[in-house]
Formats: C-alpha cells, sequence, structure tokens
C-alpha cells in the first residue's frame, strides 16, 4: 500500500473482484476556491469519479473523456459543478464512441431531482440529459440508496463502491470503495452521523477521509451548516474503532492552519493528517 503526491493532476455481485490495485487520486478538498485550492474530487482508477467539483477541471482532455461514472454525495454546487462543463468538453469524442453510452451520473434521488430542476434546466445549463438528444444523451441520471453496493468500473478494475449514510443540510451520503488492504471511506459533507458509525462497525478501515469544514470558534456555523468543527469530529472519531489513518477535507481557505491546530490538538488514537490535492492512494 502506497500514498503519493502527484506533481499535477449496480449491483451486488456475490463473484470476487479481480485483485488489481485500487488507485484513487484527490483532484480537490478545499470547501471553497483560491489559488491552488479545488474543491472536492477524487478520481477512482480512471473511469470514476466520487463527487465533481472543480479539482476534474485540472485533468486532460483526454482523461474526462475516460470517466464513464460519476457518483454524488450531494447537490450542493461545490461537489456537483464540474458536471456540465465536463459534458460540454467530452461530447464530440464520446459521440464517436457510441458503444460507451452516456456518463452515468449516481446520486440519492434528491440529488439528481436538484440537478434536473436547478442546473439542466435550459437556463442555468443545457439539459444534457437530453442531448445530443432524449434516445442518446451525453448525460444518464441513476438512483442509488443509503446501503447500496455499485459496481463500477471494467475489466480487471471492478470496484465495489458502498453508498453511506451522511447528516448534511440536504439529502447526503458516504462513500466506501473497497480494496485489498480494507476500505477506503469517505464521509461526504457531514455533521454528527451516528449512521455512519453502526455502518462501519466491524470494519478494517484503510483510510477514512473525514470533513472539518469550520474551527471551533465558528462550531455554531458548523452545526448550522451541518458540518463538523474539531470538538465535534472528536467525538465523532471516539466512535470509530482502533488506531485508523484519517485524513481532513473540506477545510475554507485560509482556515486550514488554524482548523488543524485544533484537530492536533485531539486526544484521539487514530493518526490524524490532513488531505492534500494530488495526493493518490494506491491499495
Amino acid at each position: 500500500m502506497t500514498v503519493a503526491l502527484l506533481d499535477s493532476p449496480e449491483q451486488i455481485s456475490a463473484v470476487p473482484l479481480v485483485n488489481a490495485a485500487v488507485r484513487l487520486q484527490v483532484l480537490g478538498c478545499s470547501g471553497s476556491i483560491a489559488a491552488g485550492c479545488r474543491t472536492t474530487a477524487f478520481l477512482l482508477d480512471d473511469s470514476v469519479l466520487i463527487d465533481a467539483g472543480t479539482g476534474v477541471g485540472d485533468l486532460s482532455l483526454e482523461a474526462l473523456a475516460r470517466i464513464d461514472d460519476i457518483v454524488l454525495s450531494h447537490s450542493h454546487l461545490d461537489h456537483v459543478l464540474a458536471i456540465p462543463l465536463l459534458a460540454d468538453s467530452v461530447m464530440r469524442m464520446r459521440l464517436a464512441q457510441p458503444e460507451r453510452g452516456p456518463i452515468r451520473v449516481h446520486g440519492l434521488p434528491q440529488t439528481l431531482d436538484a440537478l434536473r430542476r436547478n442546473l439542466f434546466n435550459g437556463e442555468l445549463w443545457p439539459d444534457f440529459t437530453r442531448i445530443p438528444s432524449a434516445s442518446h444523451p451525453i448525460l444518464e441520471l441513476r438512483p442509488i440508496a443509503v446501503g447500496q453496493v455499485l459496481t463500477l468500473g471494467s475489466g480487471s478494475r471492478r470496484r465495489r463502491v458502498e453508498v453511506l449514510p451522511a447528516e448534511h443540510t440536504v439529502p447526503a451520503v458516504g462513500f466506501a470503495v473497497e480494496t485489498a488492504a480494507g476500505w477506503w471511506v469517505y464521509s461526504g459533507d457531514t455533521g454528527p452521523n451516528p449512521g455512519l458509525w453502526a455502518a462501519l462497525s466491524g470494519r478494517r478501515i484503510a483510510h477514512l477521509i473525514i470533513e472539518t469544514a469550520f474551527g471551533d470558534d465558528e462550531r455554531w456555523l458548523a452545526d448550522l451548516s451541518g458540518h463538523l468543527s474539531p470538538s465535534s469530529l472528536a467525538h465523532e472519531l471516539a466512535q470509530l474503532g482502533g488506531s485508523v489513518q484519517v485524513h481532513i477535507t473540506h477545510p475554507k481557505p485560509g482556515e486550514v492552519s488554524a482548523v488543524l491546530a485544533q484537530i492536533r490538538a485531539i486526544e484521539t488514537a487514530h493518526r490524524i493528517e490532513p488531505l492534500m490535492k494530488g495526493q493518490v492512494f494506491e491499495l
């Protein structure tokens, strides 16, 4: 198992998946934008996006064209805004390969409904679920549910991705990717979330990616907006057994140092470090 930094950027199956190494690249992990900061997106192998924030824009056109599936934690703009631009960028390339079909966007029904009403509505952006035609669109929206296990990817890179509960201001989920080293877990945007720890109980966790969006001086804002602060993070991690490698995501630009200083004061058996844009997990 290796973790490195780069300079740049459905169904449950009883048949075991081929044990090719899982590769997860952090395209973005910031709570907002500034120079060098990208909002949340992970690239699983080379064909699956987990969330689609501004970090997706650092991929080459060829890399964008390889994406077949996008799984969304929730509907907030910092997690979905790359989808319409990606569809626009790769449309001509995908139309030249009709056998691949549309890019599949997986999300809770409420998340997909928000995309239809507020994004792909012909006003904010063209409806790529009907372009270039309703029978052959570039995007296809597919509903998911908490507890569902998706099988994504192809060949030796077919991956099991489980949908986990999250607690946010809109319907939201997290995700767990099964690897030979254990589960790679992403909390999504969430406040205190007892359902997550119940879902993870008894599992071998290789890495936990969990958000802490605000410092304790703004815990009131974290509570109001369905996020964690260092003190609420400490309470959450106390519900996770063992000693797990924990990576902090989603702090706001300009607040990272203060938030991390407060997190490092937490007494815990877990090993905590900041998640970094460009970081790669090979498991």
